[in-house]
């Protein structure tokens, strides 16, 4: 998967490029504008206090934007950012020691927040609520509770399955905010601030070619730009145009909308091999080879606001809109019912 030019999810190589076309202030950051709008009166707030922010959680799909978003808190209030993972935390233990080590008002990352462990969770509740941490000392009888006070500091949490957080750990963030797919022009905004970062030249056409098949997705934009760069350098002049975009994108295998050989086959499996559905998704995984997990985090979400599949109780049914992409005939012919639009 992370091979996928498509994918939303980031290597660690890629991380490290990735950072140069990062905004680092709210005013750099294109998008998410309702986000943007509020999460400036909450940091121009807590500066005017003299507070650190709220605890904030970030959530959606991942590529867009949740890490930046965490970057620009911290340098709008002028502190220094720790950055974790919910599974690199496996012990409270842990947990004690990156919170002891906090300066006051710094920010606290914690990427994949779902992903803490249940011990480690109901230990994070009384810091991030009254900035207190509990250590058992001891075992057995001899065992004593010991309060560490903790200097007021921000929790800023990044998750793609808001629901797979429990609710009290949920309830203790005071700003939640849901990111959104980006809309086109957006995107070439994003490509054109990245294409001159880059200093590669590019023209409208090329700019508009390359958004429109980014899936939303700034991450993803972002890795188009720098693979349709590379073919401008070596079978062109070097100059971005929409037919050199074309063709790039075209011979690294995404279409027009930002589909690529993976969701293709994934499409092409559930309307071939099970008449479009429905298939339950452990089936689906196993005929595409691919894990479930995988499926419903990454491929579905874009295949979904398409609406070429759809979730129903018996499974994932491919939609009208795919047989059409495809240049597939829908069950029932061109005017024929949209019999597999089960209820989802």
């Amino acid at each position: 998967m992370s091979d996928r030019l498509v994918s939303p999810n980031i290597s660690d190589e890629e991380q490290i490029l990735e950072g140069s076309l990062r905004p680092r202030r709210l005013a750099e950051y294109i998008g998410q504008e309702k986000i943007k709008e509020n999460l400036g009166i909450l940091l121009e707030a807590a500066r005017r206090r003299n507070e650190p922010v709220d605890h904030v959680l970030l959530y959606g799909p991942p590529g867009l934007g949740k890490t930046t978003l965490c970057n620009i808190i911290a340098a709008e209030m002028g502190v220094n950012l720790k950055t974790t993972a919910g599974p690199a935390i496996e012990h409270a233990g842990d947990l004690a020691s990156i919170l002891t080590s906090l300066q006051p008002g710094e920010v606290l990352f914690i990427d994949e927040v779902h992903r803490l462990a249940r011990a480690v969770e109901e230990r994070l509740y009384s810091a991030m609520e009254d900035f207190a941490l509990d250590v058992v000392i001891g075992k057995g009888p001899s065992a004593r509770s010991l309060r560490l006070s903790l200097p007021p500091f921000t929790v800023v949490g990044a998750t793609t399955r808001v629901g797979s957080l429990t609710a009290p750990l949920r309830d203790r963030f005071g700003a939640i905010y849901r990111m959104e797919y980006y809309d086109i022009t957006s995107l070439e905004m994003i490509v054109h601030r990245s294409a001159g970062i880059l200093k590669v030249p590019a023209d409208e056409g090329g700019i508009k070619e390359i958004a429109g098949r980014a899936r939303g997705t700034p991450r993803i934009v972002n890795r188009l730009l720098k693979r349709v760069r590379d073919y401008a350098q070596v079978r062109a002049d070097g100059v971005i145009t929409r037919e050199v975009a074309n063709r790039a994108l075209d011979a690294l295998e995404v279409d027009e909308i930002g589909l690529d050989q993976t969701d293709r086959n994934m499409l092409t499996t559930i309307i071939q091999k099970f008449n479009g559905g429905p298939v339950g998704l452990d089936t689906l995984a196993a005929s595409t080879s691919e894990d479930s997990e995988t499926i419903e985090d990454v491929y579905e979400p874009y295949l979904l606001q398409l609406g070429f599949i759809a979730r129903t109780p018996r499974g994932r049914v491919a939609m009208r809109a795919a047989y059409e992409h495809l240049g597939l005939t829908p069950p029932g012919g061109e005017s024929g019912p949209n019999l597999w639009t089960a209820t989802p």
